[in-house]
């Protein structure tokens, strides 16, 4: 590869979450962390040259972009997607959890409901009762190691519980799912049909294993695109969580000024300057490098499977259509919530996402972040082999 992924970098005393603030988060310190959803691989070249080159100017007052800055992102989704932007659309924030928030603000009422689909990315529940929102769930369905959608149950949930707006997850984290085409017209229509906005988080979208195609959810026609606030970030594909920086896609006019304006009680305006480098700079000219991880990504999830399945057969891989981010079944450890945490923890020595927080549907699973070096990747299945003795 022209690009190493194998190197193993230090982050340690970097002040990263990852690594730095084990003893802060209730764990042991030299846990081997394999938990929040950032990268241990270097950004693109070409993005580490344009923050540099913006840095050396030594002068960092408030910043926006120009016309440039929105043919990059419009040319990615029109090249790579096959769905057409306008830039009347944009609305930048500093990330897609902030977007979502403002999305709830801005299309409901305190105590109205917003659907999520469980076991899911555990913002999406936090903003909405950090909202005094009504949380109502449509847990995904899991039986012979993979997720479905309940309809019945969506539909009857967005009906009787008068759900104003839907969290949509897609590619869906932590299960790994992209939905069809069809599934997301049927999710579409049924929220059409009742009046609700569907929040699109498809920050995952660059993440897609062979096979599967990522749909993006307003370009299933005009009636689904009036309804749908899209949320897209560079930060997940290009390793920028924490330079803070997403594109939010509104068609509707209405909506979008409703947005604006939920936006503007926060009083956060400009960006950050390297996010918006940096976002310009990866759609530019980090496609190669995005490619080649993406095949890393691909034998990273060889090796895990294959291991699971000789070394490690109680531990099951829901096998992931898209996302770097693994969800087990470890119901076959037959382990308590907290002795399943002692067992990764303290006897492995691992930091991973207990499935729980995701949602109750969860629990009896682990999350665990593949986008790392494959001898990383080799201690931590190790270290869990030997714990379990």
């Amino acid at each position: 590869m022209k690009f190493d992924f194998d190197e193993i970098i230090d982050r340690r005393n970097t002040n990263s979450l990852k690594y730095d603030f084990a003893k802060e988060r209730g764990k042991p310190e030299g846990v081997l962390p394999l938990w929040v959803a950032d990268m241990d691989f270097r950004v693109p070249p070409c993005v580490q040259e344009k923050i540099k080159e913006s840095a050396e100017l030594g002068i960092f007052g408030y910043s926006d972009v120009k016309s440039e800055y929105f043919a990059a992102v419009e040319k990615w989704y029109r090249r790579y997607y096959e769905y057409q932007l306008q830039e009347a659309w944009m609305v930048k924030t500093p990330s897609v959890v902030f977007a979502i928030s403002a999305a709830i603000r801005a299309f409901s009422q305190k105590g109205d409901g917003i659907l999520i689909q469980p076991p899911v990315y555990y913002p999406f529940r936090e903003e909405i009762l950090h909202n005094a929102r009504k949380l109502v769930t449509n847990n995904l369905v899991y039986s012979h190691g993979r997720y479905e959608i309940d309809f019945g149950d969506f539909e009857k949930k967005i009906r009787d519980q008068k759900v104003k707006v839907f969290l949509l997850c897609n590619p869906h984290n932590p299960v790994g799912r992209v939905f069809k085409e069809w599934e997301l017209q049927k999710m579409g229509e049924i929220c059409h049909r009742y009046g609700v906005i569907v929040v699109s988080d498809e920050i995952h979208s660059e993440f897609i294993y062979p096979g599967y195609r990522h749909q993006v959810f307003a370009g299933l026609g005009s009636e689904l695109e009036q309804i749908t606030v899209t949320c897209t970030s560079p930060s997940k594909a290009f390793n920028l969580a924490g330079l803070q920086v997403a594109n939010i896609f509104i068609a509707n006019e209405k909506n979008r000024k409703k947005f604006h304006q939920a936006i503007a009680r926060t009083g956060y305006f400009e960006l950050n300057l390297f996010g918006l480098v940096a976002c310009q700079a990866a759609y530019e000219g980090g496609r190669e490098w995005l490619d080649q991880l993406n095949c890393y990504l691909k034998d990273n999830l060889d090796f895990i499977r294959t291991f699971l399945q000789k070394r490690l057969p109680q531990i099951s891989l829901v096998e992931p259509e898209g996302t770097y981010l693994i969800w087990l079944d470890c119901q076959g450890l037959s382990l308590s919530e907290e002795e399943r945490e002692e067992l990764i923890v303290r006897k492995a020595g691992l930091w991973l996402d207990s499935g729980g927080m995701f949602g109750k549907c969860g629990e009896g699973f682990e999350r665990i972040n593949i986008a790392c070096p494959r001898k990383t990747l080799e201690t931590a299945a190790h270290r869990l082999l030997n714990a379990l003795g």
